[in-house]
């Protein structure tokens, strides 16, 4: 048993809150277990350069922690500039939800999804592509009712969950005392109909094998396969 007395297969807690914001175009507040983000979407009726003249749309995201979401305050990064870890994370939020958007269906408009932490107990980057995408899917559902964009563009869902090795078992779903300890810690993105999008992981002491590799897999699978389903729920409310 775990130190959060889940099993080793089991998530935390998940809910997922949509239109909590009452400006943006889509928004989600996902919660898992102490991890909170509140995700929002938001129009903006041009593109970057390099997608200028192609036809084609561009979703991208922000990524960022508020001064108390953690045990000891930290400074915000507008005042000491961007770390490399945000500018990481960021990237790969926008790249998960572009997986699973067809950026030609949009015409040139760009939806930008901000994910702010209020909360951290591991897992924030993976929450906010699960919450992300719900935000991001409510904005183009509102685009594309309102014909703004040429269709709905959506492809699929896509939901991010992190696993590891802590005391020799694969565990799904870390929380920061089991991710600040793991031997092993992953994050995998997968979509609604099982695509792989992006997968990290990363030995912290001795190497890992391909069979704890195809253990931590199948975690993330069946994790977000729940996940989907929480999303779905969420969408449909």
């Amino acid at each position: 048993m775990r130190i959060s007395e889940r099993r080793p297969d089991e998530l935390r807690p998940v809910s997922l809150e949509t239109h909590v914001n009452a400006y943006a175009e889509g928004s989600c507040l996902i919660k898992c277990g102490n991890t909170h983000v509140l995700c929002t979407a938001s129009l903006e009726e041009k593109v970057p350069n390099w997608v200028k003249g192609t036809g084609s749309g561009w979703v991208t995201a922000e990524y960022g922690m508020l001064p108390r979401s953690t045990s000891v305050r930290m400074d915000r990064e507008a005042k000491k500039g961007q770390s490399g870890r945000t500018h990481e994370i960021q990237r790969l939020i926008g790249r998960s939800l572009r997986a699973v958007v067809d950026l030609k269906a949009m015409g040139e408009v760009s939806v930008k999804v901000d994910c702010d932490v209020l909360q951290a107990d591991g897992g924030t980057r993976t929450a906010s592509v699960t919450g992300g995408f719900v935000a991001l899917y409510l904005a183009l559902k509102k685009l594309a009712d309102e014909k703004i964009i040429k269709k709905f563009p959506i492809t699929d869902t896509v939901s991010a969950i992190s696993c590891g090795i802590c005391n020799g078992e694969a565990v799904l779903d870390l929380d920061y005392e089991e991710d600040s300890t793991a031997g092993t810690d992953s994050n995998f993105v997968i979509t609604g109909s099982g695509g792989l999008v992006e997968i990290q992981g990363t030995a912290e002491h001795a190497p890992f094998s391909p069979e704890e590799f195809l253990k931590l897999l199948a975690l993330a699978q069946k994790g977000t396969r729940e996940l989907a389903l929480l999303q779905k729920q969420a969408l449909e409310k």
